[in-house]
């Protein structure tokens, strides 16, 4: 029996890959900022958010999957086979900021979580530790190596499941705010909705995804003809990915949603301020894990930044690239990443901070966002390249919802900010 039990588990873990690691790195540093801002700020009005993100981030990403696939190309393939270059130097373009700001948001917060654990030891300089071990692990370790780091560094992120059982919680209020959305229509509150949003589907999952599942099919012994079979195999992926990103999410806004809005806590602006606020309220094992998840996240998520970037610029000029090559086999696409892991930390130093980073991400995040949903669902939809796994009825109906929830958070977010 419990053999059998193994085999199963075994067999799970070997299922997971891609979608799994896209939805955990989505819980990234700056993601968890603004789920702490969102609870601390408005209790927990907006955990309902987490309910309807799942349906929305599950649609897209498995488009992207099922693009990767069936073409046998990343996305930015897939664009420059198909469409106007302008839109593909547009999406690189606007790409390129938008990820170097994210991983620099990611990078500070993991530095100062550091300086928090340890005190004596100043954030910078964690903050180029970090930057260094994740360099050194992306250029020397196989593919095969650096997908299973991923896949088990995403369990980091259950400590977030566990910080609100350390806090007495009314989970009537709890149930009732998760499945009755409650929206206050004033600039801040929206601007928080815009920002999860933003944070939940960025575009930058939609490259990762689609090229991760070119990667993992280049080491399966069937990946010569995609079948039925492998495209539900790779949904249940996709859905425990996105299932599991929603829930962490979840548990962040209602721990700060209770922990530090109920204690009077309502002003949050890092990460650090979170863990810093939840130490005297939730005591020093609640304010150890959230700290300790951050840094894991981060050593999640900036991996996933800084390859979805040298995939999207590699691909777009034709250049060799992939986890699964030496340095010397692929020097532009390495080159690239250290450039974007080096350009994030920099910010640190040229006087933008980790909270303008993540408004300029989001802005940026949110222009685009829109447009390439729309090109997502048209690929998906054209036989011509999809063949006979085009979209489902139900999946252009949550396609195009999230194209239209996007579009209006684009422009509110435009709107705000100028």
């Amino acid at each position: 029996m419990i053999l059998v039990k193994k085999s199963k588990f075994k067999n799970f873990m070997k299922l997971l890959g891609p979608g799994l690691v896209t939805g955990a790195s989505d819980d990234d540093p700056s993601g968890i900022a603004t789920y702490s801002q969102a609870g601390a700020a408005y209790g927990l009005s907006t955990l309902w958010t987490a309910v309807i993100a799942f349906p929305l981030m599950a649609v897209i990403q498995q488009m992207c999957a099922r693009i990767g696939l069936v073409t046998e190309q990343g996305l930015t393939g897939t664009l420059k086979k198909h469409y106007p270059k302008p839109i593909l130097y547009l999406m690189v373009l606007f790409s390129f900021p938008a990820i170097v700001m994210n991983i620099g948001a990611d990078i500070a917060g993991m530095g100062a979580v550091g300086n928090l654990l340890f005190p004596s030891v100043n954030a910078n300089y964690f903050s180029v530790v970090f930057t260094l071990i994740l360099l050194g692990l992306i250029i020397y370790l196989p593919y095969q190596k650096i997908a299973s780091i991923l896949k088990y560094l995403c369990i980091v992120l259950l400590v977030y499941l566990i910080v609100p059982f350390l806090y007495k919680q009314d989970w009537i209020a709890v149930f009732k705010a998760a499945i009755l959305p409650t929206i206050e229509f004033n600039k801040n509150f929206i601007a928080i909705l815009v920002g999860i949003l933003g944070t939940t589907i960025s575009p930058y999952l939609f490259f990762w995804q689609a090229t991760m599942e070119v990667e993992e099919m280049k080491h399966k012994k069937n990946h010569l003809l995609v079948n039925k079979r492998i495209i539900k195999g790779m949904q249940q992926d996709v859905d425990f990915g996105m299932s599991f990103s929603g829930l962490v999410m979840f548990f962040i806004i209602l721990t700060t949603g209770t922990v530090l809005y109920n204690s009077g806590v309502h002003q949050i602006n890092t990460v650090e301020d979170a863990a810093m606020a939840l130490k005297p309220l939730a005591g020093d094992f609640a304010y150890l894990l959230f700290a300790i998840g951050v840094i894991g996240t981060g050593l999640l998520a900036i991996p996933v930044l800084s390859g979805s970037l040298s995939y999207i610029v590699t691909e777009a000029f034709g250049w060799e690239q992939g986890l699964d090559k030496k340095f010397h086999e692929a020097k532009a696409f390495y080159i690239i990443i250290a450039m974007s892991l080096i350009l994030g930390l920099s910010l640190n130093y040229i006087g933008i901070s980790p909270i303008d980073a993540l408004i300029y991400t989001a802005i940026l995040y949110g222009i685009t966002a829109p447009v390439l949903i729309a090109i997502i669902l048209h690929i998906s939809n054209n036989k011509k390249i999809m063949g006979e796994f085009v979209n489902t009825r139900i999946s252009n109906i949550l396609g195009f919802t999230t194209l239209v929830i996007m579009a209006v958070a684009s422009i509110t977010l435009l709107y705000l900010q100028f």
